[in-house]
């Protein structure tokens, strides 16, 4: 069995090592931007709920601000005509 370095382009039972090794690498590195990122968006809400925002609306904003204009129109006369429809 051959002595594999840090940096080996070698392959142990059909892996090349070093593309393996930069999948995982980069996927932490990923994992922990993300965390970051997360830890970042959740300081905005705070800040918006310490300013008088309703963070459970603004969020409802951002789901719907990343849909088809269509989509929402239809979702939203649905919704019109469930509640019509049980006296709301």
């Amino acid at each position: 069995m051959s002595e594999l370095g840090h940096n080996s382009t070698a392959n142990v039972g059909g892996i090349a090592v070093d593309r393996l090794r930069s999948i995982i690498e980069r996927v932490e590195r990923l994992e922990s931007e993300r965390k970051a990122l997360s830890g970042d968006i959740k300081d905005i809400f705070t800040e918006a709920k310490s300013a008088g925002f309703d963070v459970k609306v603004l969020k409802q904003i951002i789901r719907l601000r990343k849909q088809e204009p269509a989509d929402v129109e239809e979702q939203e006369t649905l919704l019109d005509i469930y509640r019509k429809a049980l006296g709301m």
